[in-house]
């Protein structure tokens, strides 16, 4: 062979190296480079979770609502993908923020109530000991990316257990307003949040939260490092406190006929959303945007009679689809299709693999057992093997507008089954025929109930899920309803919505 034989084959081998590199870098867009130009490495994609907190399947204007302005997060839908049937994993808050968290069913972790929880003065039924707080032992979705190198940072509402579990302790680099509380009870300055230092009086914190939002993104994009941003917002859990211009704006817009009709609620829901444009403003700023996967999902549904769900049943704390239908949108750059619509039911614990898959993190959601990938139907080109989703709450919310006894359910295809764990009847309804539940089938389709009834018990050994038991001191001649006297909060906790106080009313109170 000679010299130049020699020289010429490895000056071929050389392109074939580069475009190996290429492919497996998984450039997208890249351009031809001469033998001189190093190849290019794949950037690593940033995400932005948006968490709304008792957020309502329709409290969007792209999910129907008349009276709630959108316009922000009705362009995320524009530019991704918006899901019609996507549930969260409980009926109320700590369980679903700890199915997103780890990918598992609250079922599995028993972590399966609002922390700390309240039982009624009066149950048929003893609820389970079940776990108050997010085990170090669990794997999160923030310590796979912490593992692989990326920024992470949690702003905003935690509730899973007090300061030994909170965010940094789960993978989290940052935890800013998070604690082991339900909700805040000042949304306006001082806030009263350990966690997060106290702004200007009268300043809001959703507004306050996507700041520290944006000096987070701001300064990983500045050092050009990947990050994760987890930001699970007060707003829209009670109590009902919104800016007094956007208030008016709503008692303006309001009418008769409107289901919706909370003008402090609609003002909560506008700030949220001018949030989640201000974000997405500031990535656009920084050129990132087409970098950044950015989703936007509730943990539970819409608390009654705060707001309206229909056509679904009742809301936060119950069984029904009210309670666990919630918004899901997902806009991954380059590959959702603008303005497109699943019909598929998913769940709460599939954003843990789902994002692991896009951000190519191969290693990660392993524990994610209860999780799937939505990545089939994002891409439009597959369909998800699993079809049937559960849920169980061995626990009582008598203090919600059609709350919950204890229960179990099983969706599987078009028919959903609710075994209430005392001595309620089951019911079975057709969502596809009957989204609102007014039609209960469980008497003319037997079978249909056994088929269900058999997986849901199946499903519970599979997961280990705690069951509640009989209450020897239940007492049949005193109400089993009735709700503890000391319930935590104030009356509007209780269902007895009134005016919230305005930022200027809470200024005065405080001067």
């Amino acid at each position: 062979m000679t010299l130049s034989s020699v020289a010429a084959m490895f000056f071929n081998l050389r392109f074939v190296l580069i475009g190996f590199l290429f492919g497996a870098a998984g450039v997208t867009g890249a351009v031809a480079v001469g033998a001189d130009s190093a190849p290019p490495v794949a950037k690593k994609m940033n995400v932005v979770l948006v968490l709304a907190d008792d957020f309502g399947w329709t409290d969007l204007a792209c999910y129907g609502s008349k009276l709630y302005e959108t316009p922000n997060i009705d362009q995320l839908a524009k530019d991704g993908m918006k899901f019609t049937q996507n549930y969260s994993a409980c009926t109320v808050c700590s369980p679903t923020r700890s199915a997103i968290m780890t990918g598992k069913y609250p079922a599995r972790t028993h972590i399966t109530d609002w922390i700390p929880g309240q039982m009624p003065e009066n149950p048929k039924l003893i609820v389970p000991d079940w776990t108050k707080y997010l085990p170090l032992e669990e794997t999160t979705i923030a310590n796979d990316f912490h593992k692989a190198g990326y920024a992470t940072a949690s702003i905003g509402k935690w509730h899973l257990g007090k300061e030994p579990y909170y965010p940094e302790k789960h993978g989290f680099d940052f935890n800013i307003a998070g604690t082991d509380k339900p909700n805040t009870d000042h949304y306006f300055s001082p806030y009263q949040i350990p966690t997060l230092e106290d702004g200007p009086k009268g300043e809001y914190v959703t507004d306050r939260l996507t700041n520290e939002a944006i000096k987070f993104i701001d300064k990983n994009a500045k050092e050009d490092k990947p990050f994760f941003l987890y930001l699970p917002h007060f707003a829209v859990h009670l109590p009902t406190q919104g800016k007094k211009p956007l208030i008016e704006k709503y008692e303006a817009k309001i009418t008769k006929d409107m289901a919706q009709n909370n003008a402090v609620y609609a003002a909560m829901i506008d700030s949220l959303d001018q949030s989640v444009g201000r974000i997405r403003d500031e990535l656009t700023k920084l050129k990132i945007a087409d970098n950044t996967l950015v989703i936007f999902v509730s943990d539970n549904g819409g608390r009654v009679p705060t707001t309206s769900n229909l056509p679904l049943r009742v809301g936060k704390g119950s069984c029904y689809e009210g309670g666990t239908r919630v918004p899901l949108i997902v806009y991954w750059p380059g590959i959702t299709k603008p303005g497109s619509v699943c019909d598929t039911p998913v769940i709460s614990m599939d954003l843990y693999p789902t994002i692991m898959s896009i951000v190519g993190i191969s290693d990660g959601a392993k524990n994610a057992v209860d999780g799937v990938s939505l990545v089939p139907l994002l891409r439009e080109d597959g369909k998800l093997k699993r079809d049937e989703l559960f849920w169980h709450y061995p626990h009582y919310q008598h203090y919600q507008l059609g709350g919950a006894t204890p229960y179990s359910a099983i969706r599987k295809g078009d028919f959903k089954l609710i075994e209430y764990l005392d001595d309620k009847p089951t019911e079975l309804y057709n969502l596809k025929d009957d989204i609102g539940e007014k039609h209960d089938l469980a008497g003319e389709m037997p079978d249909k109930v056994k088929e269900l009834r058999d997986r849901l018990h199946a499903w519970r050994t599979e997961v280990g899920a705690q069951m509640p038991t009989k209450n020897p001191n239940y007492d049949p001649s005193k109400p089993e309803h009735e709700t503890p006297k000391k319930l935590e909060g104030s009356k509007e906790r209780t269902g007895m919505v009134k005016p919230a106080p305005t930022a200027d009313q809470l200024l005065d109170a405080k001067t």
